[in-house]
């Protein structure tokens, strides 16, 4: 099945599809030495305020996207598509996933983070999302 034939299923991803999601991190780029990627993905598959949405093609995970929110504004990380499969649709569709994730919660607005030099900000973009006149602040804490 390709994307421009119909809409994927989207499922929510579950303790036995860690190493296909973190695989597919990998291999979109998004992961980083400080952030352990086994690690987020046992968090939000851990409470009710999170989730991972993935998309299967031909019963291989192609695309994910990490949802959540704070009760407030919702979030999304580790929005990924396999190389293969990109420029078919499915980013827009687990983007779209979450959302309506999101949504079903009463969470009014959703927000993310791009990288400098990310390609995948025209199509967050062309999904509706704008720029934000804000800036970020971070900090890390002892674990």
């Amino acid at each position: 099945m390709s994307a421009a034939d119909a809409v994927p299923d989207v499922r929510e991803l579950v303790a036995t599809d860690v190493d296909a999601i973190v695989a597919l991190w990998h291999e979109a780029g998004l992961t980083r030495p400080w952030n352990p990627p086994h690690d987020d993905v046992a968090l939000a598959l851990a409470g009710p305020s999170s989730t991972i949405l993935g998309i299967d093609v031909d019963g291989v995970l192609a695309a994910t996207a990490l949802a959540g929110h704070d009760g407030h504004r919702g979030w999304l990380y580790y929005v990924a598509v396999a190389d293969a499969h990109r420029g078919t649709g499915l980013g827009r569709a687990v983007v779209t996933a979450a959302e309506a994730w999101l949504s079903r919660r009463d969470i009014r607005k959703v927000q993310l983070m791009v990288r400098a030099g990310n390609p995948a900000a025209g199509l967050y973009e062309h999904l509706g999302y704008e720029r934000q006149d804000v800036t970020v602040l971070g900090r890390w804490l002892d674990a």
